[in-house]
């Protein structure tokens, strides 16, 4: 049994320098963790010295301009972790007595998702104020290696993960629609086949993404390969790149939802479309859940479709042809 007071070494080091040496671990460098522990680079070194010395053997070794745990740090990391994961479990069950007035959420999500997610924490907030709230935007990679190693609370991903043992709960629409630059050839027409919409230079989400997934799916179903253009890795980049004439693609109606779509853009009304796919509140199979992370999944299985609102999905949103080539009906000769 544990001696009172507790030994030599725990009196030597601080849960500061644990929190400090694990932002370092975590950000794979001392210049990111000092930004995100909200010191100098400097301070961040000195503190990992103490703790080094505390330890007795060095904690970090470089090799060329990456800093990599030694045999030492890694198992010292392993115990911070244990450490760091006993004090939110008591904080959760101090927070669950006293009804959710403290808690912390960690919320990891896709990129596209950062269109509503951030509304939803709002509302969540304004309900539980006393929750501390953390959410990280990834791609669908980054995302799936910290669903894996159960970095955080739930994950919001359009495509549950494959080969990962999950839970994965659907709470809201996510439909994909066709998007062109204002004023293209198929603005304003109606029922375009779906292999018209192919041949247009395609712009694509970088491969593995849960966009290009669904819309790789839909021209592969329909034996169609599209005419890809380029690859970007952002859905902003992508708008852009459409409002600027360079093809077209395939979004969720999400990234539209605010900045809407004219005058930079049209949405076609094109055969197939829109993919009816839905967000998934995503957690390994058999987490137990926080407090604050249990009343968030409550929350958005019930309140998130109404905060998130109406969303543009439909062909009338177009912007007429300036071209002149529509017919009567809005059928297009060329079509």
């Amino acid at each position: 049994m544990p001696v009172p007071g507790g030994s030599e070494f725990a009196r030597r080091i601080t849960l500061r320098q644990l929190e400090i040496f694990e932002a370092v671990v975590r950000h794979g460098g001392f210049s990111r963790a000092a930004e995100a522990v909200h010191l100098t680079q400097p301070s961040v070194s000195m503190q990992v010295a103490r703790l080094g010395e505390a330890v007795g053997r060095p904690l970090f070794e470089q090799i060329g301009r990456q800093v990599h745990l030694t045999a030492e740090g890694r198992r010292l990391h392993a115990c911070a972790g244990e450490l760091f994961e006993a004090l939110e479990r008591f904080q959760a069950e101090m927070a669950d007595m006293e009804g959710l007035k403290r808690g912390r959420l960690r919320l990891a999500v896709v990129t596209t998702a950062e269109y509503f997610a951030p509304r939803v924490l709002g509302a969540f907030s304004r309900k539980y104020p006393g929750i501390e709230v953390e959410l990280v935007v990834r791609n669908r990679r980054r995302v799936l290696e910290r669903v894996a190693a159960n970095d955080d609370d739930l994950y919001i991903l359009g495509q549950p993960p494959q080969g990962l043992e999950v839970t994965a709960e659907p709470f809201l629409q996510n439909p994909h629609v066709p998007l062109a630059p204002a004023g293209h050839v198929l603005a304003g027409r109606t029922a375009v086949p779906l292999a018209r919409f192919a041949r247009e230079p395609m712009i694509m989400r970088e491969r593995g993404s849960g966009t290009r997934k669904a819309m790789e799916g839909l021209f592969r179903e329909a034996g169609l390969s599209p005419l890809v253009r380029m690859e970007l890795g952002g859905t902003e980049a992508i708008k852009q790149a459409v409002a600027g004439g360079l093809g077209v693609t395939v979004l969720s109606a999400h990234a539209l939802s605010l900045s809407g779509v004219a005058p930079l853009f049209c949405i076609p009304d094109v055969v197939g479309f829109p993919l009816r796919r839905q967000w998934r509140l995503v957690r390994p199979r058999g987490k137990a859940l926080s407090p604050a992370a249990r009343a968030f999944r409550a929350f958005v299985l019930e309140e998130g479709p109404a905060l998130v609102g109406p969303l543009p999905v439909a062909g009338p949103l177009c912007l007429p042809s300036p071209t002149g080539r529509q017919g009567r009906g809005g059928e297009a000769d060329e079509i």
